[in-house]
């Protein structure tokens, strides 16, 4: 039984080495257009009906995690879903790999707005470059399982997000285009990356 049991730990543990090895293909070109459609849906909304947004935080902010969780909902949805047909015996472990290279930065960028909000609210206007920046670490984070001119859109993220943060510094004021515009330009320069990689086989 220890034989068995130090055998079926091996094959864990191979498998778990292949994944990592292998280059994600769960990402479809498609679904991460449409996530940069949806922040430049949500900073046109903001700007025609939100009005000054820097009075009303949580509800400039609340629309943005809305719209963070949606994004994440349909890239989620379409990486299971690719995988499965893509990676097949590897899939669940292919998608944990992918989502752990992005844990840290989503686990910082929900800590900074508690913190900021609850202990420094008047410098809450940090978020969305602080974001920006974190998204980018993300991408780098994740280049070594998907294609390496990811990288680029991780520095695109991590300069956007340290302009934003120099253009808020003198007015501290919340912006919607500042938010909206650097995840949209963003996720479009990816959703051109993993076409040329491949990753519009099976989009919508």
């Amino acid at each position: 039984m220890h034989d068995l049991d130090k055998a079926l730990a091996d094959i864990v543990a191979i498998r778990s080495q292949i994944a990592r090895d292998t280059a994600f293909r769960g990402l479809g070109s498609a679904t991460l257009a449409a996530t940069g459609l949806l922040a430049l849906t949500t900073a046109s909304g903001q700007a025609l009906w939100l009005g000054e947004p820097t009075g009303r935080p949580i509800l400039f902010f609340g629309l943005w995690i809305a719209t963070a969780l949606a994004a994440a909902g349909l890239i989620g949805v379409e990486m299971v879903r690719r995988s499965r047909r893509l990676h097949s015996g590897l899939a669940d472990a292919m998608v944990w790999n992918a989502i752990e290279g992005f844990l840290p930065a989503v686990g910082a960028g929900a800590c900074l707005a508690l913190v900021l909000g609850r202990f420094a609210p008047d410098q809450i206007w940090m978020l969305p470059g602080l974001w920006q920046v974190l998204v980018g670490l993300g991408l780098f984070a994740s280049a070594r399982i998907l294609p390496r001119a990811v990288q680029g859109a991780g520095a695109w993220y991590l300069l956007a997000g340290l302009a934003v943060l120099a253009m808020g510094s003198e007015s501290h004021a919340l912006s919607p285009w500042l938010m909206g515009l650097p995840f949209a330009v963003g996720q479009g320069w990816l959703a051109v990356i993993m076409h040329g990689a491949g990753g519009r086989d099976g989009d919508f």
